[in-house]
């Protein structure tokens, strides 16, 4: 999974680098073209994660709601604790 995240990206900047030392002009050209076509696939890849983290925290935050309408307590604090407190 690492080879295609930061392997694709990688490849291509390095395709970029040595496109924009090997040609005249238009390999200058060329060579930023495919430079910001490997960063831009970096930062799509970072936001992806970015997101599928928020995703994991709001299931982890839900499941704690369905055993709190459960059990009547959180599940990081013992039984006890819910006894004072009014349901509801």
């Amino acid at each position: 999974m690492h080879a295609v995240r930061y392997g694709i990206p990688l490849a291509l900047v390095v395709a970029g680098v040595v496109v924009s030392a090997t040609a005249g002009g238009v390999g200058l050209a060329a060579g930023a073209l495919f430079f910001s076509a490997g960063t831009a696939v970096l930062l799509l890849n970072v936001l992806y994660r970015i997101g599928v983290e928020g995703d994991k925290e709001r299931d982890t935050e839900q499941s704690a709601r369905d055993f709190f309408d459960e059990h009547g307590h959180w599940p990081d604090e013992p039984p006890s604790a819910a006894r004072g407190r009014p349901r509801g």
